[in-house]
């Protein structure tokens, strides 16, 4: 139990060295992505006003396939969103997470959708 205590007092101090970095504003609000082991969520969020903008989750979806595949999905359904609320630019925030796999087929698919960052 010792290692796994470790690996996740590792990924908060990940976490919060990243987030000492990213902050997001109205003009550049930020694009936080969690994954866990089944589903992948992601939301644009105001750090100023403490508001979320825009979200999308494959939680109560029927989508199927790799879970880099959901990710993909993710990511084009939080830039279409954000598209609507006429948000172009974001500040990735990949919450101590690295950038592979997943994270970055989800960061892809949401650039082809036109989102910046």
């Amino acid at each position: 139990m010792a290692n796994f205590a470790k690996k996740l007092l590792n990924k908060k101090l990940r976490k919060n060295r990243v987030r000492a970095k990213v902050s997001g504003t109205a003009e550049r609000p930020r694009l936080s992505v969690t994954i866990t082991n089944l589903h992948v969520s992601a939301q644009i969020i105001d750090d100023v006003k403490q508001t979320t903008l825009v979200a999308a989750t494959t939680v109560g979806t029927k989508e199927k396939g790799t879970k880099a595949e959901k990710a993909a999905y993710v990511g084009a359904e939080i830039a279409k969103k954000a598209k609507k609320a006429k948000i172009n630019a974001v500040v990735f925030d990949r919450n101590g997470r690295q950038y592979a796999g997943r994270l970055a087929a989800l960061a892809d698919a949401a650039r082809k959708e036109g989102l910046e960052f």
